[in-house]
C-alpha cells in the first residue's frame, strides 16, 4: 500500500494501559508493501498510518525491518528503523477531602451513627454523576481551645472518585469529579448556613465552619509514574519505570534503583 503521508508508528492499546513509542519520523518516506499481519493477530497498521499492538505491556528498543521498492523493476531495499517504545496509562484521580465536626464524647455511639449517616448522604448526593465517596478514616480527638476548655472533634478524611470506566467519548470523568466537588462544597456551605439562621443550639454534632479541605491527587499504578522531564510529549501520563528505577507504590514518582534491570520494577 502507498503511502502519501509520514508514518507515525505510535503503538496504543484500547485497554486501561497503553503504548506510546518514542523515535525518528521520516517524513519523506514511501512503504509499498502488504499491511496484512496473518501470522499475528495482535499488530495492525490503521489507514492513518498508526502502528497498533494489542495486548503489548513489555517496554524497550524494538526494530523494524521494513523491505519495499521504489519502483516495480528496481530489486528490494531494506531500512530498519529502532525504536524505543514505553508503556504507559492514564493516572487515577480523585479528590481527597478533609472535614471537622463538633464531636458527642469519644467513646459515644452517637458518633458512629453519624459517621454512617454522613457517608450515606455524601455518596447519594454524587452517585448521579458516577462517582464514589469513600470514608478513608475517622478519628476522634480531645481538642483544648483557648476559651472554651476541651472539646471533642472527629476529623473525617474522605475520597471522591469516579467508579465506572468509560470511554472518554462517552463521558468525562474530571469534568464529573469536579462536579462532584462542586456538590460537596455547596453541601458542607448549606449546613454553615443553616446553623446561622437556626435560632435553636446547636446539636450536639455539627460540621464546624471552615475545615472543608479538597485536595486534587494523581495516583499511578506500581511501576509506573510521571516524569515531564523524560516524557516532555505526555507530562500528565504514568509511564513505565526505566531500568534503574522503580515504583513500589500508588505514587507518582520512580525511585532510583541501579540494581534494578527491568521496566516496570516494583521493588529494588
Amino acid at each position: 500500500m502507498a503511502g502519501k503521508e509520514a508514518k507515525r508508528w505510535d503503538a496504543v492499546q484500547p485497554s486501561k494501559r497503553f503504548l506510546r513509542s518514542a523515535g525518528p519520523r521520516h517524513n519523506s518516506l514511501k512503504i509499498v508493501g502488504s499491511v496484512v499481519f496473518p501470522e499475528n493477530s495482535s499488530v495492525q497498521i490503521s489507514p492513518a498510518g498508526t502502528l497498533i499492538l494489542r495486548h503489548f505491556n513489555l517496554s524497550g528498543i524494538y526494530t523494524c525491518s521494513i523491505v519495499y521498492k521504489l519502483t516495480a523493476t528496481q530489486p528490494d531495499k531494506n531500512l530498519v528503523i529502532k525504536y524505543l517504545i514505553y508503556a504507559y496509562s492514564d493516572p487515577r484521580n480523585y479528590y481527597e477531602f478533609t472535614a471537622q465536626y463538633h464531636a458527642a464524647p469519644c467513646n459515644s455511639s452517637h458518633n458512629t451513627s453519624f459517621e454512617k449517616a454522613l457517608l450515606q448522604i455524601l455518596s447519594k448526593l454524587v452517585a448521579d454523576l458516577s462517582c464514589k465517596v469513600t470514608l478513608i478514616k475517622s478519628e476522634c480527638h480531645h481538642v483544648k481551645m483557648q476559651r472554651g476548655g476541651l472539646q471533642n472533634e472527629i476529623f473525617f478524611t474522605f475520597s471522591e472518585k469516579h467508579n465506572r470506566l468509560c470511554q472518554q467519548t462517552a463521558c468525562d470523568a474530571s469534568q464529573r469529579l469536579n462536579e462532584a466537588k462542586h456538590l460537596i462544597e455547596t453541601f458542607f456551605k448549606q449546613q454553615v448556613e443553616v446553623s446561622r439562621k437556626s435560632s435553636e443550639p446547636l446539636p450536639e454534632i455539627y460540621y464546624i465552619e471552615g475545615t472543608l479541605q479538597m485536595v486534587w491527587v494523581d495516583r499511578c499504578f506500581p511501576g509506573y509514574a510521571m516524569n515531564a522531564l523524560i516524557h516532555p510529549g505526555c507530562p500528565e501520563c504514568c509511564v513505565v519505570c526505566s531500568p534503574g528505577s522503580y515504583n513500589p507504590s500508588n505514587g507518582i514518582h520512580c525511585l532510583r534503583c541501579d540494581r534494578s534491570l527491568i521496566y516496570g520494577a516494583t521493588k529494588c
